[in-house]
């Protein structure tokens, strides 16, 4: 009887749900609009550039050219290369499984490179690509994690972190293990080295000091606190005897590097960054000795007084990209395609050239970014997240070539003894 009771209910129901032309369930004449109630927050705004003495040459005589990837200041400059783009290499590991990584850097040496695969096993590889090691320290649940590594040599040793929280150091002739840490956090910044310490950021804005001989920790400082996760790797540089980071609050602070007691600190950004901080980017800190020089995507390109926090100049220039100084001038690229050069001293902007101007299909190019740049003797270099590699001329600024490198996202230009690198999927090439 119940069940009779029951079918018969049911019934009901579903037959006034179906007949009914109010019903929310089975009407498709009304439609809620939820689009119309939804209202966007932080909407970015990308900023519209004009160019600016376009034709203009840069007189570059007497330039200084240098030879090397690792700088504690992070002042790269002008590195030696004067290739044509011939492929000659290709050093292969597995695949990520996030083929969007674009920070990723190898570590290169006289006699080969050093990187990772999709499930953290650190790869040496001699110069004939052959591998010399490939080792391995992650458990099976932290392999299906992907770790995200990054490396900085030392002596004959090989220090790492990563982002999940391990530290560890590395025989470099022969890949075995001298001791590994945990912290309590991911890293998420680059590694620098002064004496016998080195200083990593984590992904809790802590600036962390640790020994290189045990991996034991000297001290930490911490700055204020994100609320959400952020992919963009922190930044930080030493200059005479003082460590220097910025956060991804965009707070600039300086530390001094034996005792780890607070120097001074400058925010660059309003509380409400809070807010948005996962889409915030911070570009590279890159130092002159004098100043320190930086940008981010929120159209600012700040010039420091290393001394004393006092803001040199600030100008409207929107890049996440890392600034190359070239003497008295600064050369960047903005987040939508432009090249700046800017005078050091005064922050006035010489030129402005637009890099896609030749791609005629406006949808397209709203779509291509830059993704990051290097400077030879007599070219610029900068790749796309269309996989293209686009060649420029150093002094007019005028595109020479457009190299197509891969069918994804590819790394910046790396530019070492005479070579140039280039990071995809699966494969470290090297061009001649």
């Amino acid at each position: 009887m119940i069940r009779i009771f029951i079918f018969f209910l049911l019934s009901f129901i579903l037959a006034n749900c179906s007949l009914n032309e109010d019903s929310k369930i089975w009407n498709k004449k009304k439609k809620i609009n939820i689009e119309k109630n939804i209202e966007v927050l932080f909407e970015e705004k990308e900023i519209a550039y004009n160019e600016l003495n376009p034709n203009i040459g840069l007189n570059l005589l007497n330039i200084d050219i240098q030879n090397k990837i690792l700088d504690n200041k992070n002042n790269f400059g002008i590195q030696k290369y004067s290739g044509k783009i011939n492929k000659i290499k290709n050093f292969r590991f597995a695949k990520f499984h996030n083929k969007a990584e674009t920070d990723l850097s190898p570590l290169f040496l006289r006699d080969g490179i050093i990187f990772f695969d999709s499930k953290g096993s650190i790869i040496r590889f001699d110069n004939n690509q052959k591998i010399v090691w490939k080792k391995n320290y992650y458990s099976k649940f932290e392999k299906k994690n992907h770790p995200k590594l990054s490396f900085m040599k030392f002596n004959n040793k090989l220090i790492v972190v990563d982002n999940l929280s391990n530290l560890f150091l590395i025989n470099i002739n022969n890949g075995n293990l001298i001791w590994k840490k945990k912290n309590d956090y991911p890293f998420n910044s680059e590694i620098k080295i002064f004496e016998n310490k080195f200083f990593v950021i984590d992904l809790k804005n802590v600036l962390r000091c640790y020994f290189i001989k045990d991996g034991s920790e000297c001290w930490s400082i911490e700055t204020e606190k994100t609320l959400t996760i952020t992919n963009s790797k922190n930044s930080l540089l030493i200059h005479e005897n003082v460590v220097y980071f910025i956060n991804n609050l965009g707070d600039l602070t300086a530390v001094d590097i034996f005792s780890g007691d607070l120097i001074w600190q400058l925010p660059t950004q309003s509380s409400d960054i809070i807010n948005i901080t996962y889409n915030f980017k911070n570009s590279r800190l890159v130092s002159d000795g004098k100043s320190i020089f930086f940008s981010n995507n929120k159209n600012e390109f700040f010039s420091v007084n290393l001394k004393n926090s006092s803001i040199n100049w600030i100008n409207n220039i929107s890049s996440s990209l890392t600034p190359i100084l070239i003497d008295n001038l600064i050369i960047t690229v903005s987040d939508n395609g432009y090249l700046f050069v800017v005078d050091k001293e005064t922050g006035n902007i010489i030129k402005i050239k637009d890099i896609y101007k030749i791609n005629k299909d406006k949808k397209r190019k709203k779509k291509i970014k830059p993704i990051g740049f290097s400077i030879s003797q007599d070219k610029i270099y900068i790749s796309d997240n269309d996989g293209k590699l686009i060649i420029l001329g150093l002094k007019t600024g005028n595109v020479l070539n457009v190299e197509k490198i891969a069918r994804n996202i590819i790394s910046k230009p790396f530019l070492y003894n005479n070579h140039l690198f280039m990071v995809k999927n699966g494969t470290v090439v090297q061009y001649e």
